[in-house]
């Protein structure tokens, strides 16, 4: 099943299985840093909004995208405080930064608007198949059905950002930058094993 959906992703790399074991270790971490992970993701869907205003159909998606991830914050943030843990400060995801410098900076607009489609694309794609891997993995009943249904709304991201992207640029340029994104993600993944952050 891993892998299936792993080809539906685009993926190259799975995540070792074993990863999962290390996170039930440490929940807290795991649990922060996911948090975190759904607040910085209704921030990439208002930053969106305030700078592509005029496009209507990316601003109706991204307002609904922000409330839901405002909305799964607040379920993990329940989780961390059901447990008697505090949310804590925020962890700098280096995985996200690697894929944020994938692309140059200067180009215009619009090709910038492409860039940040890809990679929010991207991160919620690696976000879905770790989801699946701790649904799969961890044997709290809860998480793993908890990990379940959020593994389906970041496909669902996934498919949104990698349509948009779709929408706005060159259909063939598009599907090369999102091919060489996916390849220098399978490359720089396997450096990205850290039980406690989502992404490694």
């Amino acid at each position: 099943m891993l892998l299936l959906l792993l080809s539906m992703l685009g993926l190259k790399l799975p995540t070792d299985p074993r990863w999962a074991d290390a996170v039930e270790e440490n929940l807290e971490e795991i649990l922060i840093d996911h948090a975190y992970c759904e607040q910085k993701a209704a921030s990439t869907a208002i930053s969106l909004i305030v700078t592509y205003p005029e496009l209507d159909e990316l601003v109706q998606s991204m307002s609904a995208l922000a409330r839901e991830e405002i909305s799964h914050f607040e379920m993990v943030h329940k989780l961390i405080l059901e447990r008697n843990w505090t949310l804590g400060r925020e962890r700098p995801d280096l995985y996200v930064r690697r894929i944020m410098n994938f692309f140059p900076k200067g180009d215009h607009r619009m090709k910038r608007l492409i860039y940040r489609l890809l990679t929010a694309a991207l991160i919620e794609a690696r976000s879905c198949e770790r989801f699946r891997v701790l649904s799969e993995n961890i044997k709290e009943e809860n998480l793993s059905n908890f990990y379940l249904k959020l593994m389906t709304s970041e496909a669902n991201h996934y498919t949104l950002f990698l349509g948009f992207a779709r929408k706005y640029g060159n259909r063939h340029e598009v599907d090369s930058l999102w091919k060489s994104l996916l390849d220098f993600e399978g490359d720089i993944i396997k450096g990205f094993a850290d039980p406690n952050r989502v992404h490694g």
